[in-house]
C-alpha cells in the first residue's frame, strides 16, 4: 500500500520551527477497527501493532511492505514495546496479562496478578535499563467485549505497576489514576510520564534508585480529545497521541507543535534504520512519515 495524504504540521512554538520532515504521510495498512500498540523491531525491519477487537497482532515488513498476521488470537493484545534483548512484551486485555515472546516463540507471563487478584487489563508498557517492566492496567478490556471480556475488576482500582528483572515481583508504584494508558521515561529514566486518559492529561513522577514514585504534579493537558500513548525524541521533546492527530510538548510542558493526522491516533512508535520514521496507529490506519528527530531511547 502506497496511499499518501499531505502532512500537516503546526508550529505553535519557535522550537517546533525546525521540526518536520516528509510532504506526506503514507499509509502502511488500513481497515482495523482499533489499531493500537506499534512497536519496531530493528533486527527484523518490521513493525508489529495491534487490532484490539479484531484479536489479533499483525506485522508490517519494511522490506516488501506485506502486512500480514503475526499472532491470532493474540488474547486482546494492546500495547507493545521490544525490550533490551530484542524480544516482544504485550499487554494482553483479554487474557489479563503481560506476557514476552520468547525467540523461539514461546510465551513467558511476566505478570496476570497483583497480590492474588487478577489484573484489570494491562494496556501500556515500557522498559527501564535495569530490565523493570512498567504497565497500567486501567478497565478497558473487562468493562464489555469489545476489546476483551466483560468482567468485574478483582483489584477494585486502576494502577501502574512495576516487575522487578530479578524476582518477579508484581509492585504497585501508582495507585490514583482513573483510566492510566501511555507511559514513558525521560531520557535520563530519572522522570516518567504517565497519561489518565478520563482525565485528559499527562502526570510527570520523578523515579528513585529503587523504583519509587514521586508526583511532580500535571505536565500537560490535552486540548484535543484524550491524550493516549507517547513517546521522546532525542531532544527529550514528548510525542503525544490526541484526537487531532499527535502534539509535541518541550521538556517544560510548552505545546511546540502538532502533525495534524485525519483520524484519532491511539499511539506511535519511532523506528526505522535510523529511527526517525515516525509510526502512527490512527483509528483503523497505519501511517509512516519520515521526520527530522531520532528516537530518544532505545525503541
Amino acid at each position: 500500500m502506497t496511499d499518501r495524504i499531505e502532512a500537516r504540521f503546526e508550529v505553535l512554538d519557535e522550537r517546533f520551527a525546525g521540526y518536520g520532515g516528509d510532504a506526506y504521510l503514507v499509509k502502511l495498512h488500513t481497515g482495523g477497527r482499533w489499531l493500537e500498540g506499534p512497536a519496531y523491531f530493528a533486527a527484523g525491519r518490521y513493525l508489529v501493532f495491534s487490532d484490539i477487537p479484531n484479536n489479533q497482532i499483525l506485522r508490517w515488513d519494511e522490506t516488501t511492505g506485506a502486512v500480514g498476521v503475526f499472532r491470532a488470537p493474540s488474547g486482546y493484545a494492546n500495547g507493545n514495546t521490544v525490550d533490551r534483548q530484542g524480544r516482544l512484551v504485550t499487554c494482553e486485555h483479554g487474557n489479563r496479562r503481560v506476557t514476552r515472546t520468547e525467540p523461539d516463540g514461546s510465551v513467558t507471563v511476566l505478570a496476570d496478578r497483583y497480590q492474588g487478584k487478577r489484573l484489570n487489563s494491562p494496556n501500556d508498557v515500557v522498559e527501564r535499563a535495569d530490565g523493570s517492566i512498567w504497565f497500567t492496567d486501567p478497565s478497558y478490556g473487562i468493562d464489555s467485549d469489545y476489546e476483551g471480556y466483560q468482567a468485574d475488576s478483582e483489584i477494585g482500582a486502576c494502577n501502574v505497576y512495576r516487575i522487578d528483572p530479578g524476582s518477579g515481583e508484581v509492585r504497585l508504584v501508582a495507585g490514583d489514576f482513573i483510566r492510566p494508558n501511555g507511559l514513558a521515561f525521560t531520557l535520563d529514566e530519572r522522570q516518567l510520564y504517565i497519561v489518565d486518559t478520563r482525565e485528559k492529561h499527562i502526570r510527570l513522577f520523578d523515579v528513585d534508585d529503587q523504583g519509587a514514585l514521586k508526583e511532580q504534579g500535571v505536565f500537560a493537558t490535552c486540548t484535543a480529545g484524550s491524550f493516549d500513548g507517547l513517546r521522546l525524541d532525542h531532544r527529550g521533546n514528548l510525542w503525544v497521541s490526541a484526537h487531532d492527530g499527535v502534539h509535541v510538548f518541550a521538556p517544560d510542558g510548552t505545546l511546540i507543535g502538532k502533525l495534524l493526522v485525519p483520524e484519532v491516533v491511539a499511539n506511535l512508535a519511532f523506528g526505522g534504520p535510523r529511527r526517525n520514521d515516525l509510526f502512527i496507529t490512527a483509528t483503523s490506519t497505519v501511517y509512516s512519515l519520515r521526520v527530522n528527530v531520532t528516537a530518544g531511547r532505545y525503541r
